[in-house]
């Protein structure tokens, strides 16, 4: 379950992207995830600012030391060699500590921000997994994995590599303008100034590299999808000898992709060489008043030294302060692709009255019953494809939907395990009201069995329990019951048998019996087949219309098919055309009256003459 202050980050992750406000608080509820981590690697930053800042001092007190020019009052009473030895040691002793704190810091950050990816990783593929069946048919599975991982990415290195980094590098500059001006105001105040056009040139580039990244981004996510696309259909690519024309597509969008991503590079390498060329001439600038101030005597050689690192030091930062927004941009343009996900609405919630199904439905007698109420549904607005739909099953009564592609059958049984909620009105389950059953319970008690199933990669006995825990008697009695257990049995392994990713190793026919085997260890009250012999070879089918005798025994069911042949025995068969019933009745009754389910029957029995 997602915890509050995960909540609260989803809303302000969309609000903030409005506002156009820090990144940073977008990654609060986060980071205040982990006090410890935190508090850490901020103290840390004050002995290494101040150990950083000293180290110039010291080089420069030695320089004036071995040129006999003022130095500290307690290096004044020391022999050249004493204080040559101690001022050494200092600077020694300031190493060791930026060395110890810098290594201890960084792994504290990276530490963090993985803590923090993980964290966001996680409730986005939650997000996205709790999203409708309608958002996945509109949306690349390519662009999908790549703002689950490289955006992700991409937006936990903002405090990894981002956000400490910049407090470190400002902490760290701060530390240095001070001493600066305490060492001597005007050459502090001429390097401060230089900073201004650094700054304002950072902000031009780096607005431009967010722009250049986030097409980047998006030509990366349709060279995902491409991929995903043409290895999913690899059969059809190579039946059909599209591989040529595919391969110049594939070439065509990673140019487009190198181009980008070239832009990304040009704004990038600016601010290096913009930061480059504007600390060559701030130390410039310090050799040419300081060798002014040298000559006035204003000046000793030691100041000149500390100023000439100082310079180089408060450069350095900026460049890596340049670099931390690089990735700030990164961030921005991933936090944008990733609101986008988190701002698609979970369209079917549970509501906030749910009621507790397992118990209410045990207090009444309408154990498996359905009724659709005057319900309509469409996919798209105003496109109906179920219109004023009423009809009322019996618990334990098997009924069969047939009728013509488009006509609704698969959408009833979309609706009915909320998939999808209607658009107008309302779908009663043991007299329930569908809206006000936890979609977990609803889809425990109804067990659903496609055309075409998935299976993981993983074992036989993990692809029937789908991580619910059966002992493995109870999986072999499911197999036995659906005739599966020969099947299984056959296999080296038994029921520890490996299959490949999507069950590449087996037949469509032992696909679909695991699916049945999968079906009976729930044991649900409602049973509906979407299709489900419709892959079978005979041998098969009759191995499960066996077992479907037993699992509809004591048990509602809603049987889709197109071969009539197989549900001639069901109690009541309702014929579909644009979204309504036009006949309802048993296989003899709808035989005799002209209508459709007529038509259909008598085409299919010629067609297997």
């Amino acid at each position: 379950m997602v915890s509050f202050s995960k909540l609260r980050f989803k809303k302000s992750i969309i609000s903030s992207q409005k506002r156009g406000s820090s990144l940073i608080f977008k990654l609060l509820p986060y980071v205040v995830l982990y006090p410890g981590l935190l508090l850490s690697s901020i103290t840390l930053l004050i002995p290494l600012s101040i150990a950083g800042a000293v180290q110039p001092l010291l080089i420069g007190q030695a320089i004036s030391l071995s040129r006999q020019e003022a130095t500290w009052n307690f290096i004044e009473i020391l022999s050249l060699e004493q204080g040559l030895r101690l001022l050494t040691l200092l600077l020694l002793v300031t190493i060791i500590i930026r060395l110890i704190c810098s290594s201890v810091q960084g792994f504290i950050i990276q530490k963090l921000g993985q803590s923090i990816t993980a964290d966001i990783r996680g409730d986005l593929y939650s997000h996205v997994i709790s999203l409708e069946s309608s958002f996945f048919n509109k949306t690349p599975i390519g662009n999908l994995i790549t703002r689950l991982t490289s955006d992700v990415e991409a937006l936990g290195d903002i405090f990894a590599s981002g956000g400490i980094g910049i407090i470190s590098d400002s902490v760290y500059i701060l530390a240095i303008v001070v001493t600066m001006f305490m060492l001597d105001m005007k050459m502090a105040l001429v390097l401060l100034l230089m900073i201004v056009p650094v700054a304002v040139l950072i902000v031009y580039f780096q607005k431009q590299y967010r722009k250049a990244n986030y097409q980047s981004r998006e030509k990366l996510s349709e060279l995902n999808s491409m991929i995903q696309e043409n290895i999913s259909g690899i059969n059809v690519v190579q039946i059909f000898r599209r591989k040529n024309f595919n391969s110049k597509l594939f070439k065509d969008i990673n140019k487009d992709y190198r181009q980008a991503t070239n832009k990304t590079i040009f704004h990038d390498s600016a601010v290096s060489a913009t930061l480059e060329w504007i600390s060559l001439v701030a130390i410039a600038t310090v050799l040419l008043l300081g060798g002014i101030g040298i000559m006035n005597a204003s000046i000793n050689f030691g100041t000149l030294s500390a100023f000439i690192l100082y310079a180089q030091r408060l450069f350095n930062p900026l460049r890596q302060f340049a670099d931390k927004f690089t990735t700030f941009q990164s961030g921005f343009t991933s936090i944008e692709r990733i609101a986008e996900i988190m701002q698609e609405p979970i369209e079917v919630k549970d509501s906030k009255t749910n009621i507790n199904f397992s118990i209410t439905r045990n207090n009444n007698n309408k154990i498996g019953e359905i009724i659709f109420d005057n319900v309509w549904f469409g996919y798209k607005k105003n496109d109906f494809i179920l219109k004023n739909l009423n009809f009322k099953i019996y618990p334990g009564e098997k009924i069969a939907l047939i009728g013509p592609t488009g006509s609704g059958k698969s959408s009833i049984v979309r609706l009915l395990s909320r998939l999808y909620e209607p658009t107008h009105g309302r779908i009663l389950i043991d007299g329930i009201d569908s809206r006000y059953i936890p979609k977990e319970e609803l889809r425990k008690y109804i067990g659903i069995v496609l055309q075409e199933n998935f299976l993981f990669a993983g074992d036989i006995k993990r692809n029937i329990t789908l991580g619910e825990y059966y002992s493995l008697e109870e999986v072999k009695q499911a197999a036995k019951s659906t005739n599966t257990d020969q099947l299984i049995e056959n296999f080296p392994e038994g029921y520890h048998t490996l299959l490949k990713e999507k069950g590449t190793n087996l037949s469509k026919g032992e696909k679909q019996l695991l699916a049945f085997a999968r079906i009976a260890i729930r044991n649900p009250n409602i049973l509906v087949l979407d299709e489900a012999t419709a892959s079978l070879d005979v041998k098969t089918e009759v191995l499960i219309q066996q077992a479907l005798k037993q699992l509809l025994i004591d048990r509602t069911g809603l049987i889709i098919a197109h071969r009539l042949s197989t549900i001639r025995d069901v109690d009541r068969i309702f014929v579909l055309k644009q979204g309504k019933i036009i006949q309802s009745g048993n296989h003899e009754n709808l035989i005799k009256q002209k209508g459709l389910y007529r038509n259909l029957y008598q085409l299919q029995v010629m067609r297997h003459k």
